[in-house]
């Protein structure tokens, strides 16, 4: 196998909407780039990228995939992300390691939720993007109207590299801006192109738009547009080295025009990858934690990061990683600088899908796998022992569903948590962690099929099943009266007494003030010593819950008389009785039940907007607010969280999965009262249940 250098290799991810045809797309890249010798489908469920038995079975991607092959001299890299809302965590660490995004828009669906999501990130992360104009076979398409939309939406330095001389079943022959020529497709999906002079009806428009693609050039760079000024045009090399400049700088965004299924467009995108696109090496130097730097150099020191971790069949766990400068060579230690570890480096892969070949090492710029790293998850840095260097992690999206669990067998409660914890290593964007209010163990993700494949791997892995179920909601106590609360605690049996008696006055505290304790005990009738026996008590109360076995905040309690014995009293006795007046007036202070409430924020087409708010309204919802994002609505709103569970799943059925939505929480707010009914009587015949 060979070793490439950065200046020979190309990195690009694929992002869209579920559905564009990313991984056809990458299917026929490989195919016109010999890397395989058939055109796989998704229909089939034979490509390489989309290779395991989920992805089959769904005929969506779920796990990022790593992929490469030679074209014109030159590795390219592919990373082909999913395009399911619920595997994003995936598509953050995808892009994060490559210098151009290739954005999917499907010619037949138009500018969907998904492609936003994929400019915003690379925006974000500041990351070249190629538009890919997909599907141009299908029926009905204008595709001048689209380009209208896309530039409107992504801003007008969106410029067209080719355009189609016919859209539908006639769609194989493109006029290309940067060949100056009409390139011909076979229709037998071999991708073998040929390349002619422009016909003379679609001169006009080729020679207008290649003029507007060399302003745009010259417009991206001063010198440039004052060459333009003086002669009117740009020599090729200036054309080349300017749009290089200006593609890399994010001034230009060029559109390709494509049918991956049938191999139409393909190997000019090829060759605008390897002619155009930056190499790793013409990158600017990239920070660390600490705001160090380093160029991507050979020459520099090892820094590399991983960005997937993934179980293999006879494999074990396989890391991809990123070399962002130096050298990574199979044998050598390295220091993982997240973990503060070191590693030893084993074999190294270059991978297509499934398909392994061993190499020796991987320089700067390069991607491949590392087997059985010992101490290195997803997202951690490993770099040369003697200069570390930590690369910042991509951030991760907040989790929208939670769900509770307990084992299907007794007594595998261990396997199950460090399974747990070795997916979340996996991948950081699955959460597992224990609340003590609720007492339950809850996983958090981005949708329930997140979830569900999660669940379903916690069982392939390591031979263990989990029974999922709702997650209680976190509901608070909380009082609207005050009152006064009285007990005596006696009791004589055998040997020493206990004795305590306490007075305390409880009112309410504004909302989020928590719990304030205090004592105005005058005189000798308490020894001061039982105060803090009396706020035990209370706060062992205030944990446990009155009416519904909720934690009880946003409260003023003040010990202020009581009696004590001069032998009989003691800590406990103290404590039980600070426990009982607590509860006696707390129960006549007018006691309500606060619920939690959510920020959210719904994206959606406009068509959906209406239905996406009825049903916001039904869930008891409150819209604060609306935005329009190109042909998006933003709806914000603040909902219970206990109407938002599985919203996920409701969003997408609503709107054909062209909705996502974001959640935070906000507040706490009082329940319903007939709704805190019902919650008290079932927390009530729980208890009983235990008992």
């Amino acid at each position: 196998m060979k070793n490439y250098s950065g200046e020979n290799i190309r990195n690009i991810g694929t992002g869209s909407h579920g559905g564009s045809g990313k991984t056809s797309l990458v299917e026929a890249m490989l195919y016109t780039m010999g890397a395989t010798t058939r055109l796989g489908s998704v229909e089939q469920g034979n490509t390489i990228s989309d290779y395991n038995e989920d992805e089959i079975e769904r005929q969506i991607s779920i796990s990022t995939s790593l992929l490469h092959a030679e074209w014109n001299k030159h590795k390219i890299n592919i990373i082909d992300n999913p395009g399911f809302f619920d595997f994003f965590g995936d598509v953050i660490n995808g892009l994060s390691c490559v210098e151009n995004v290739l954005l999917l828009i499907s010619a037949s669906s138009g500018i969907e939720v998904g492609s936003e999501q994929i400019w915003s990130l690379a925006e974000k992360y500041q990351k070249p993007v190629t538009f890919i104009l997909n599907k141009l076979d299908r029926e009905n398409i204008n595709f001048d109207d689209i380009v209208n939309r896309m530039k409107e939406r992504f801003g007008h330095n969106i410029m067209l590299a080719q355009f189609p001389v016919e859209t539908g079943h006639n769609f194989y022959k493109i006029v290309d801006l940067f060949k100056m020529k009409m390139v011909t497709y076979p229709q037998d999906q071999t991708g073998k192109s040929t390349q002619e002079e422009i016909p003379a009806d679609l001169k006009g428009r080729a020679d207008e738009l290649r003029t507007q693609l060399i302003e745009a050039v010259a417009e991206s760079d001063d010198a440039l547009l004052e060459k333009f000024f003086e002669v009117g045009e740009l020599s090729d090399e200036e054309f080349k080295t300017g749009f290089k400049k200006g593609f890399l700088n994010r001034k230009l965004f060029p559109i390709f025009c494509t049918s991956a299924t049938h191999n139409v467009g393909v190997s000019s995108l090829l060759d605008f990858i390897v002619d155009y696109s930056p190499a790793p090496t013409d990158m600017p130097a990239f920070k660390s934690t600490d705001d160090s730097e380093r160029k991507p150099s050979d020459n520099e020191p090892l820094t590399a990061s991983i960005f997937k971790t993934v179980s293999e069949a006879h494999v074990g766990e396989l890391s991809f990683v990123r070399v962002f400068s130096g050298i990574l060579k199979s044998g050598d230690e390295v220091l993982n600088s997240t973990q503060g570890s070191t590693e030893r480096v084993g074999q190294i892969f270059d991978l297509s899908g499934k398909n392994k070949q061993n190499v020796d090492q991987l320089h700067a710029g390069d991607i491949g796998a590392l087997v059985k790293l010992k101490g290195t998850h997803t997202g951690d840095t490993l770099c040369t022992k003697s200069k570390p260097f930590q690369l910042p992690k991509p951030e991760l999206p907040e989790p929208l569903v939670m769900l509770a669990f307990s084992p299907k067998s007794k007594g595998d409660e261990g396997k199950i948590s460090s399974g747990f914890h070795a997916l979340h290593e996996e991948d950081p964007s699955f959460i597992i962690r224990f609340d003590p209010e609720l007492k339950q163990t809850i996983i958090a993700g981005q949708g329930e099929l997140h979830l569900d494949i999660i669940v379903k791997r916690l069982k392939q892995k390591f031979g263990v099943e989990v029974n999922i179920k709702d997650p209680k909601i976190p509901y608070r106590e909380t009082i609207k009266g005050k009152s006064d609360g009285k007990y005596r605690h006696k009791k004589q049996s055998g040997g020493a007494g206990q004795f305590a008696e306490v007075w305390m006055r409880i009112e309410p505290q504004p909302r989020g003030e928590g719990l304030l304790f205090t004592n105005s005990l005058v005189g000798q009738n308490v020894d001061r010593v039982y105060v803090t026996s009396v706020e035990k008590g209370v706060n062992a109360a205030c944990e446990e819950g009155i009416i519904a076995g909720y934690r009880v905040v946003d409260l003023k309690v003040d010990f202020y008389d009581g009696k004590m014995h001069p032998v009989d009293s003691s800590d406990i006795a103290f404590q039980i009785a600070g426990k009982a007046a607590f509860k006696e007036g707390f129960t006549q202070a007018k006691p309500v039940l606060l619920e939690p409430i959510y920020n959210i924020e719904v994206k959606v087409p406009e068509e959906y907007m209406g239905d996406v708010m009825g049903d916001i309204s039904s869930k008891r919802g409150k819209i604060s607010g609306m935005d329009s994002e190109g042909s998006f609505q933003v709806i914000k709103a603040k909902v219970p969280l206990a109407e938002l569970h599985k919203y996920s799943t409701t969003l997408r059925s609503m709107t054909q999965g062209r909705g996502i939505f974001t959640q935070k929480f906000s507040h706490y707010e009082e329940v319903p009262h007939e709704m805190a009914q019902k919650i008290i009587e079932q927390a009530k015949k729980e208890k009983e249940e235990q008992h």
